[in-house]
C-alpha cells in the first residue's frame, strides 16, 4: 500500500510540474482579476457529486488562477469563455 500512495504523489507532482503554478482564490477575489485582465480567456466548467459546481480557470501575468463556486460568477463582458467538460487541478 506504501508504494501506491508514493506513486500516486510523485503523480501528483509530475501534473503540478507540468501545468506549472496553480493559484486558488475565492470566487470574488477571482473576479477583482478578471476585473484586471483585458479580454481575459476563461475556462468554465460545471461538475460536483453534491450539487453543481462552477470551476474557472484564467491566466494572468504567467500564473493560473483557479476558483469553484456554488453559484455562476459574473464575467467581465469582453471575456472570451471556453466551455469545457471538467477542469482537473492536482492536489
Amino acid at each position: 500500500m506504501a508504494a501506491g500512495g508514493a506513486a500516486a504523489a510523485a503523480a501528483i507532482a509530475q501534473a503540478i510540474k507540468a501545468s506549472g503554478v496553480i493559484v486558488r482564490l475565492e470566487p470574488a477575489e477571482f473576479s477583482k482579476l478578471l476585473n484586471r485582465i483585458r479580454e481575459p480567456l476563461v475556462v468554465v466548467a460545471e461538475g460536483g457529486l453534491f450539487g453543481v459546481r462552477y470551476q474557472y480557470l484564467a491566466a494572468y501575468k504567467g500564473l493560473a488562477f483557479y476558483t469553484k463556486s456554488r453559484t455562476p460568477l459574473l464575467l467581465p463582458g469582453g471575456a472570451e469563455v471556453i466551455q469545457a467538460k471538467t477542469v482537473w487541478i492536482p492536489g
